[in-house]
């Protein structure tokens, strides 16, 4: 797996323009929690059990959808700057890999023609803007055109600093157009600075999980936990799920690993809500630890970027299929026939 990774990241740094590859690659302050990430997964170690028929070991879940397997795409912003198709390229490769899609709201197609690509179930990542009916009115597009969950991106009150896009105005190379593909047709009439009002609210509370609720009509994923104390808080204002992310590495330098955090915030729900994770995980073995520490669905930002760079849709969906065979083969060695066989004894350490 490692092998088609370096693989698909050097083809795709190849094709990137330089500022987006840096966008892409880059955390925040001195990048310690992205140096972190992969370390944090590889420390755990696994007890397989034997005896086990594992003659058919299946990776399928229900999770707001149903879908072939556990390994889904994060929400990243500005597919079009990859490939030409963008989000819809994204969301072709998905499908066929059978994998959960999160569309960004910042996403460079429209909602609605990524929906369409998709004609199954997907879920739409929210940002509480500073002009809170440009978000509602995302909200209201993304629950017509089929989303089955919304995720209420909780780490990002404004941009964390990052070392060479903190002086551009905006870190891309992308037109107007690109970037306010889905805002444009909100944007109040005479809006003077309009990217002052599509920035990030710094004032999001636990009551913003019931406001989601209330204009979606469905289920609130509550993304970039890191705390048993925050996501029992966030169980208790009416959150359906929590995310275990530290929004890889880009907000918050020197935040915990979703590796070590995973655990407490999988304690603190006790089972009552599913936990989602993300953050350095490059292997079906990776997302076996994961799973079996209790996530409910393991997420990728970085490598399914780097696929749809090199190759497009197929490179997603061919990343997709990768991980997932081989985490279907690390479940086999580990005496799990189903994801419901994983649980904290399979593994140890950290």
């Amino acid at each position: 797996m490692h092998d088609q990774l370096q693989r698909l990241h050097d083809e795709a740094e190849q094709r990137v323009d330089p500022d987006m590859w840096h966008y892409l690659t880059r955390g925040a302050g001195d990048d310690r929690t992205v140096h972190e990430a992969q370390d944090a997964w590889n420390r755990y170690r696994l007890r397989p059990r034997v005896l086990r028929d594992v003659t058919s070991v299946s990776t399928g879940m229900q999770l707001f959808g149903a879908w072939q397997t556990p390994i889904g795409i994060a929400p990243t912003a500005f597919h079009a700057v990859l490939h030409p198709d963008g989000e819809v390229a994204t969301a072709t490769g998905a499908v066929a890999a059978g994998a959960p899609m999160v569309l960004s709201s910042r996403s460079t197609r429209r909602i609605e023609d990524v929906a369409a690509a998709i004609s199954g179930p997907w879920w739409f990542q929210v940002y509480l803007m500073r002009e809170r009916s440009i978000t509602a009115a995302l909200i209201e597009r993304a629950a017509a055109a089929g989303a089955t969950a919304m995720v209420l991106t909780a780490d990002t009150p404004y941009v964390g600093h990052r070392a060479r896009t903190a002086a551009l105005s905006r870190p891309l190379p992308l037109s107007d157009e690109q970037a306010l593909t889905n805002v444009q047709q909100h944007l109040p009439e005479g809006a003077g600075d309009y990217w002052d009002l599509i920035d990030q609210r710094a004032d999001l509370s636990l009551g913003d999980i019931g406001w989601v609720a209330d204009i979606a009509e469905l289920p609130v994923v509550v993304k970039g936990v890191l705390r048993g104390d925050e996501a029992a808080a966030c169980v208790d204002a009416g959150a359906d799920a929590v995310w275990v992310s530290n929004h890889g590495g880009r907000q918050l330098d020197r935040a915990i690993s979703t590796a070590a955090a995973l655990p407490e915030v999988v304690a603190a729900v006790a089972g009552s809500v599913p936990v989602i994770v993300d953050g350095g995980v490059r292997d079906g073995f990776d997302a076996l630890v994961a799973l079996a520490l209790g996530a409910s669905a393991v997420m990728l930002g970085r490598p399914v970027m780097w696929a749809l760079a090199a190759e497009g849709a197929a490179g997603v969906t061919g990343l997709l299929d990768e991980l997932t065979a081989e985490l279907r083969h690390a479940m086999g060695l580990a005496g799990a026939a189903r994801l419901a066989d994983l649980d904290r004894s399979l593994v140890t350490g950290h």
